[in-house]
């Protein structure tokens, strides 16, 4: 296992600059996973770690040692790709042992290796099949079982997900995360599925356009993101946001919309009179009786069995509410809700920085 350090890291194509000076220190056995929108640098950075993409500024440690001019094979990194990658007119056995089997190592030692990681990723019955006879997670699991045999510093994982349907992708979540335990292995996981990123991570790098926007543990970041991006890129269904004027006065702070629908505020650095979006996330809203609270126009009811998704209108604002229980709500009705100053984000309407 090896720790990884990356200092002021930049890759430019020409004049045009992908990542602008990435800062990151990865613990030896950390889960780090990188995740952001398409085209924010992510894939790029693990690329680069890799040794695919050569550095144009910066220093990239892998445990004591510079890696700027490291080949890939002089890294002992492992990679597991999006698509599987294996030879179809192999055996499990085969695809599994390849890599040892072209580094010469000595024969037992390869049906040493292949057993283990057959055993660790419960491929021992399917050995003698071929790729073509195994199911999406069972072929995702064979590729991860080429990068074990390896037995690297690190592991490298780029959206391996991806090409699964929806029982699949849970499934495979815990058995990534089930083996990272079990090998007590670095491991840096590029996503675009915040899902993904908040299940799997000790900790989550949010990328936008090729600069790190917030390091953190998942349930940190979930509940105290440093800017707009953040807050409304993780979490699902999305967090809504709410422009309008921040006011105090007698009582706590509470934000006036353009519509004059008033919602309460927590504790925030923002001044009176000053232009805000406050940020509630779907799970925060609670009905509440009819001379309190504020109006919600309910357009679509989604139930799920259990709980309930409304989409509507707060101040002609689009929202997302989710409640735990069954809501007897039908569109064009007006509910009354409210919500938990405390549960409250305060952003900068100009900046997006959190206040």
């Amino acid at each position: 296992m090896a720790s990884l350090r990356i200092k002021e890291l930049v890759k430019a194509y020409g004049a045009a600059q992908v990542l602008h000076g990435v800062d990151l220190d990865v613990a030896d056995g950390e889960f780090v996973v990188l995740v952001g929108p398409s085209g924010c640098g992510k894939s790029t950075l693990l690329r680069m770690i890799a040794g695919l993409d050569d550095i144009s500024s910066g220093e990239m440690w892998i445990g004591d040692q510079l890696a700027n001019a490291l080949p890939p094979q002089g890294r002992n990194i492992s990679m597991v790709f999006q698509s599987y990658a294996l030879f179809p007119h192999m055996s499990v056995r085969d695809n599994v042992g390849f890599g040892p089997r072209i580094r010469r190592e000595a024969k037992d030692a390869i049906v040493a290796k292949v057993a283990k990681a057959a055993g660790t990723l419960s491929l021992a019955a399917y050995l003698d099949r071929f790729p073509r006879q195994l199911s999406g997670g069972q072929r995702q699991r064979v590729a991860m079982g080429r990068t074990i045999v390896r037995e690297p510093d690190l592991f490298l994982f780029d959206e391996p997900l991806s090409n699964l349907d929806a029982q699949l992708r849970v499934q495979m979540r815990t058995e990534i995360k089930a083996l990272h335990l079990a090998l007590k292995t670095t491991v840096v996981y590029v996503t675009h599925d915040q899902i993904e990123a908040m299940t799997m991570a000790d900790r989550i790098v949010v990328m936008n356009a090729g600069r790190v926007e917030q390091i953190g543990a998942p349930l940190a970041l979930y509940d105290r993101p440093v800017n707009r991006f953040v807050a409304g890129f993780l979490g699902s269904p999305a967090m809504s946001f709410i422009p309008g004027i921040l006011e105090r006065g007698d009582g706590p702070a509470r934000l006036r919309t353009q519509a004059g629908a008033v919602l309460p505020v927590g504790e925030t650095a923002a001044a009176s009179g000053q232009a805000v979006e406050i940020g509630i996330r779907p799970e925060h809203y609670r009905l509440c009786g009819e001379d309190a609270g504020f109006p919600f126009q309910v357009a679509v009811v989604e139930p799920t069995g259990a709980e309930t998704q409304i989409f509507g209108a707060i101040a002609g604002t689009e929202v997302r509410c989710v409640f735990r229980e069954r809501i007897d709500a039908s569109p064009g009705s007006v509910l009354r809700l409210t919500v938990d100053p405390t549960h409250v984000h305060v952003f900068d309407a100009a900046t997006g920085v959190r206040l």
